[in-house]
């Protein structure tokens, strides 16, 4: 909470007085929230997306209000200022609610009804806590619920918060494609369950990776359109009640004009308040694309361990000590941390689909939750995203030596043969190689099953895709 060397200022609530620092934008309603809620440590400050999203819902009220004539322009006028500093990141100090309060969203929406209407009055000349000339709630909140601001605020925050993760996803596919085009002559061994497959290509592996990425792009950008449905107008259940003829389609224009994006608004607003299946839905493909990243960084980790005990097939960036101990040891430290990223991304989902399952009747009272956890996973998501291309990705070196000794010591090219000899045949020479404990193709040389010449033809054939 601020603190003040002035006196404090008294605001009543429902329990009697409170004291709130004279120099602070919130008010009682928001001191009584911090006092009740401290659960997590986040504060709704912490999120600008969201706290930018609550300011331009609030603009975009004032300016509808106004136009259907339970506003006047003045008091409009100020709001309207005070919410586009919050936008521009002022005042966030202020927004100090936890984002785990257990009011349904109420202790949030109030705390930026108090500090938007307590900036509206310093702009108008008059002290915080003034409320007989603006008031939270009548001027502030007019025409609206927590119930329909606090879900469309988490539309136009995820809305906003995607396209920073898209723009880093498309940024990842195309340096992976362009290892891919780079990478696209070194052989190396494929495998599968963690045993010698295949003959393949760097190149193919990376163009996996690219390809990837792609479609997270294409099913997030789904997941984002998706997110310009809002339930704004629906007030507290969805009949709209409490607001005037037209405000919602006036909202929604004003909200679309403040931010230069087509909202529109929810096909059937009791829905958009009642059901949380599309934040499930946002969620899932939040923990898919991380999980899939995971992925990646495990290869990476499995194709550049050793350096001399493993594979060592890939050399990353060496970026720090590996050890407090143990001298020169240097361990994949973006990989893993794109992993554990990844594994909080899916606890991020696990909580997500609770609070969206546990919504009850017309109002899901979890929103905070499932905001606090969208606006966590698409932060994660994004930097380990960044981390993995930039700290990873653009100075990784492939040993082609390396991978052109695996590939030569192992039976991979065998299936190669099948259709010249035999598969029986070619999997005797196979077990003769193993019993032996020399290289499949150094064998099939050394008994005249093929020639010198034939060897990297053979190879060059096992990788073409067909």
């Amino acid at each position: 909470m601020s603190k003040s060397t002035s006196q404090n200022r008294c605001e009543r609530d429902l329990l009697g007085s409170c004291m709130v620092p004279a120099d602070a934008l919130y008010g009682v309603h928001t001191v009584r929230a911090l006092e009740n809620f401290p659960s997590s440590g986040r504060q709704l400050g912490d999120e600008s997306g969201l706290v930018a999203a609550f300011a331009q819902v609030k603009h975009a009220a004032a300016v509808a209000n106004v136009e259907s004539g339970v506003l006047d322009i003045e008091r409009a006028r100020v709001i309207c200022i005070a919410a586009d500093e919050v936008v521009a990141g002022q005042h966030r100090q202020h927004f100090i609610v936890d984002l785990l309060e257990g009011s349904g969203g109420t202790s949030l929406n109030m705390n930026v009804n108090e500090v938007l209407a307590n900036r509206a009055l310093q702009l108008l000349g008059r002290p915080p806590g003034a409320y007989e000339d603006l008031h939270p709630n009548d001027h502030v909140n007019r025409s609206q619920s927590t119930n329909d601001v606090v879900p469309t605020a988490i539309l136009m925050a995820s809305y906003a918060g995607l396209e920073v993760v898209l723009v880093e996803l498309d940024a990842l596919q195309q340096v992976l494609a362009e290892k891919a085009r780079q990478f696209s002559s070194i052989m190396k061994l494929g495998r599968t369950c963690l045993q010698d497959a295949q003959p393949m290509t760097l190149g193919q592996s990376f163009g996996a990776y690219a390809a990837l990425a792609a479609r997270l792009i294409e099913t997030l950008q789904t997941r984002r359109r998706a997110c310009l449905s809002v339930p704004l107008g629906a007030t507290a259940i969805g009949t709209g009640f409490g607001a005037p003829p037209g405000y919602r389609e006036r909202a929604i224009r004003a909200l679309g004009e403040a931010t230069g994006v087509s909202w529109q608004s929810s096909e059937n607003l009791f829905d958009g308040l009642a059901n949380a299946d599309g934040y499930s839905r946002l969620s899932g493909e939040l923990r898919a694309a991380a999980g899939a990243l995971a992925k990646v960084a495990n290869d990476l980790m499995l194709l550049s361990s050793g350096p001399r005990g493993g594979l060592a097939e890939l050399r990353l960036p060496a970026l720090q000590a590996g050890s407090s101990i143990m001298p020169g040891k240097v361990n994949p430290v973006v990989p893993l941390s794109v992993c554990q990223a990844a594994f909080a991304v899916t606890g991020c989902d696990a909580a997500i689909a609770a609070a969206c399952q546990q919504g009850q009747l017309e109002i899901n009272p979890y929103e905070p939750l499932i905001a606090s956890q969208l606006m966590l996973a698409m932060r994660l998501l994004r930097n380990a995203v960044w981390q993995l291309r930039t700290r990873c990705l653009d100075r990784i070196e492939p040993d082609v030596a390396r991978m052109r000794a695996h590939l030569r010591s192992s039976s991979a090219s065998a299936t190669a043969l099948v259709p010249r000899f035999g598969y029986e045949a070619v999997s005797e020479f196979v077990k003769r190689a193993e019993l032996e404990g020399v290289p499949f193709l150094e064998l099939m040389e050394r008994e005249r099953i093929l020639q010198a010449d034939e060897v990297d033809a053979v190879l060059k054939v096992s990788t073409a895709v067909g």
